[in-house]
Parts: C-alpha cells; structure tokens; sequence
C-alpha cells in the first residue's frame, strides 16, 4: 500500500516508522527540510519537501498514486485543505488531525460527511476517552481494548505487599487456569520480558496481562489484593480542553473535582460552564494553594497542562503531600524512560493515543489479517489483533502447532461473542481472532504468522 503522510511532526513520525516498519511504501511531506533529511536516515521513507497544502506538492509526492493520505501537521486549516485536494486524485482513505473544538459541535461524523474526510481525529478527544479509561480501572497503569471492549490489555505495578510478587509464571500459570487470565509480559526497568515459568515477578515489575473485562475486579484481588473502583476526589491541573471535558465527564459520574488552572479568564469561563467541579485561579506548583485544598486526601490527580515541566512538578508535588494516583501528560518521548523512577504513575504521550487511534482505524479499513493495534508506552511493545485466516491448514490446528516468533505471546482468542484465555492445546477455528503481544524483535515474524 502507498501512503502519504503530511506533517513529520511526533505523530507523523511515530506512524512513518510503524507503517513503514510493516514494508508499507510511505511518503513523509513537510516543508522541514532538515527534519525530513534526518528522518530519510533513520526510516525507510520518501520525503518531500513542501507545503501539504499545495497540489503542486502532492503531485510531486505522487498523490495520483496513493491509496492512503494522512494529514497531521500541527495546523487544522493545512490538514482539511490536503485531505480535501487529495479528493481530486481519487485516494481511497483520507485522514486529518483536527484540534478546533467547533469542528466537533455537531459531532465528527457530520464534519467527516461534509467535508469528505474519512476520519477526522482530535487528540484532545482521545486523550479524553484514554484518561476515563484509565479512570475506570484506576488500579491499572496502561489499558488497551481488544475485541470490541470484551477483553482487556492491562499494565499494573508489582508492588511490595502484592501476592504476585516473588511468585514464579508457572505459579501464577496455575491460578490461570481458573481464574481466566494470562501474564503476557514483564518490563523490568527498560527491558521487556515475555515470561518463561521460571521468571519471578519482584517489586517495582510491569506486569501486563489479558483478561476478560467481567474477570477484572477478581483478577485483580488475586493479583494486587485491591479492586479498581471510581475515585471519589480529584484534582486537575489545567483547564484547558483536555481538562474541562474530563472535568465535564467526572461531574456526571458524580466525582468530587477540583480543577485549577493559571489563567484567570479561562477559570471564569469554566466557572460558568461547569455545573459541580471547585475551580481554582493556580497553577498547581503551589504547595500551599494544593494542601489548603486537601490535595493530601485526592485519590487522583491529572495534570493535563501544555507544559511538560508543570505536569512532570506538579504530579510530583502532589504526590509527595499524599495524593494517591496521578495521570501526567507528557508531550516530548525523551521524558518517559525517567517518569517511573521520578514517581510518576501514569504517563500518557498525546502523539501515541492519537497515532494509535489512526492505526487501528488503518487497520481495520485495510481490509486484511490485522484487526487492531495498540503500542505501548515507554518500552518496545505492541498489541495486535488479527485474524486467523480461513485455510484448511489452520482449521482445528493447535496453538502450539502455529510457529510464533521468539518475543510473542497469544494472550486471547476471541470467537465470536466469547473470549477464550488459551492454553497450548487450545484448538484453532476459522476466522479466530489472536490477540498476540510481541516486542519489537518479533515483529516482521507475526507480521508473517499466517503467509503460508
């Protein structure tokens, strides 16, 4: 497939480097030219120099020729206008960021009729729908969605006290088979583990599971000796889009909010817009302002400012006065490999909800094997869902007859309506969606698990 990709900011290159990684033919356009030279050394990509926005551009990267166009530069006027040139050609799939909260006033699927765009992505919105997920299960550090919301990918933190630590895989293995999960993965530090029998899970481990969604609450009692449950207080720091829909959101669910944000007139307009949430004149790096509102006693506090430094100060802040959880935007990649020894629980990449929001739709329009995908954040791992392909060979075969790649794991089956957490001997049938997990190293080998 041909895809071009306007904009070589985080999320074009974030996607430039999957799909290209996946043998895809890409072509990166920006009018960066420095950026893009250095991007043509590091992926397998073509560039173009020039505006996204421009025909003569796009006819110079070979729109006529594209099945796919990705518009993701940092301006909504450039994205709609490339997507909406790109009609002319004829391409089959066309996508655009989006970040102007009017455009979704009346819903996307109206702009996406209008406009005749395919998909029209706001990154605020899926950080939105990414922080209530995470809401939902609070006891999880990373969720991932698979089979239509009926199993779960989920990432928590082995901590001391924990009855999964010091407990080896093929001890848990055992609790597996009735309690209908399976530990997939281990990151230790900045390494990914696909566990072996003899692996221990010790303090301070990732672990990564699958279970299904109705397992969860139990699952997570054997595991962690706690259940996820809604928080009843929260502090967010920042008001701005991100902030007031999560705050909007929270308010329905009945949560105490608190929400504080550095500028005066944005607070009075949220003032007005939000019926229960305390909005507060602050910029959250005050030790005094957080402790007179009982900062102590919030079970999560979610800095979504557009500053890196005052998510990174301000969650530390927080917790160090007794705050309980903290989910913590970080617009730059380089931060993430230190945010778990600095305390950071939660770190969330708004370049990798959004890339991760186009690729499952990429996915699941191309119309072959992979169904979803899901990266990972701050290590070398990714989630896909695909399916099995309905050929004589791999009808009744089991599992462990399918030749997986070293680095991958099958973590659920889903079969239509039911979810089967498989065992080697698990038996194949047509149209089986896998959900694997694989690391980096495995992944051209599942990438050609079924091209036989």
């Amino acid at each position: 497939m041909r895809i071009m990709i306007v904009g070589a900011g985080m999320i074009g290159q974030h996607l430039s480097e999957k799909l290209s990684g996946e043998g895809q033919e890409v072509v990166l356009v920006d009018s960066d030219e420095k950026k893009l030279r250095r991007l043509e050394r590091e992926l397998n990509v073509m560039p173009v120099v020039g505006s996204g926005a421009s025909p003569r551009v796009l006819e110079k990267a070979g729109i006529e020729q594209t099945d796919l166009f990705i518009a993701v530069t940092d301006s909504d006027e450039i994205n709609l206008i490339a997507c909406i040139i790109s009609r002319q050609y004829k391409v089959k799939t066309r996508i655009a960021r989006v970040r102007n909260e009017d455009f979704y006033a009346q819903g996307t699927s109206r702009v996406e009729k209008t406009l005749g765009i395919d998909l029209v992505i706001s990154p605020d919105l899926a950080m939105t729908e990414e922080i209530l997920r995470l809401i939902t299960l609070s006891q999880a550090v990373e969720v991932a969605e698979f089979g239509h919301g009926q199993v779960d990918l989920l990432g928590y933190q082995a901590k001391a006290g924990h009855p999964c630590v010091g407990s080896t895989l093929a001890e848990l293995r055992d609790l597996q088979r009735t309690y209908h999960f399976l530990v997939v993965a281990i990151t230790r530090g900045e390494t990914t583990i696909i566990p072996r029998g003899d692996d221990k899970v010790e303090v301070d481990d990732k672990l990564y599971l699958v279970a299904r969604r109705p397992d969860v609450p139990l699952v997570e009692k054997l595991l962690f000796a706690t259940t996820s449950r809604l928080p009843r207080r929260v502090f967010i720091i920042g008001g701005g889009s991100i902030g007031a829909q999560v705050a909007s959101q929270l308010e329905q669910l009945r949560i105490e909010v608190r929400l504080l944000e550095q500028d005066a007139k944005v607070c009075e307009r949220l003032a007005e817009q939000l019926e229960n949430t305390v909005v507060l004149n602050s910029d959250g790096l005050e030790a005094h302002d957080l402790l007179e509102e009982d900062i102590d006693q919030a079970d999560l506090v979610i800095a979504v400012t557009s500053s890196d430094t005052t998510n990174i100060l301000s969650s530390l802040l927080a917790k160090h006065h007794g705050a309980k959880k903290c989910i913590t935007l970080i617009s730059n990649p380089g931060f993430v490999p230190m945010l778990g020894k600095l305390g950071i629980d939660v770190p969330l990449s708004p370049r990798q909800v959004a890339a991760n929001m186009i690729l499952r739709y990429v996915r699941r329009d191309g119309g072959g094997r992979v169904v979803s995908v899901a990266s990972l954040l701050g290590n070398d791992a990714e989630v896909v869902e695909m399916k099995v392909p309905d050929h004589d060979q791999f009808v009744d075969l089991p599992l462990k007859h399918l030749t997986f790649p070293y680095g991958s794991i099958v973590g659920a089956i889903m079969r239509g309506h039911q979810t089967i957490i498989p065992t080697g001997d698990t038996r194949l049938a047509p149209d089986d969606n896998l959900i694997i997990f694989f690391t980096s190293d495995a992944e051209q080998g599942v990438a050609s698990l079924f091209d036989k």
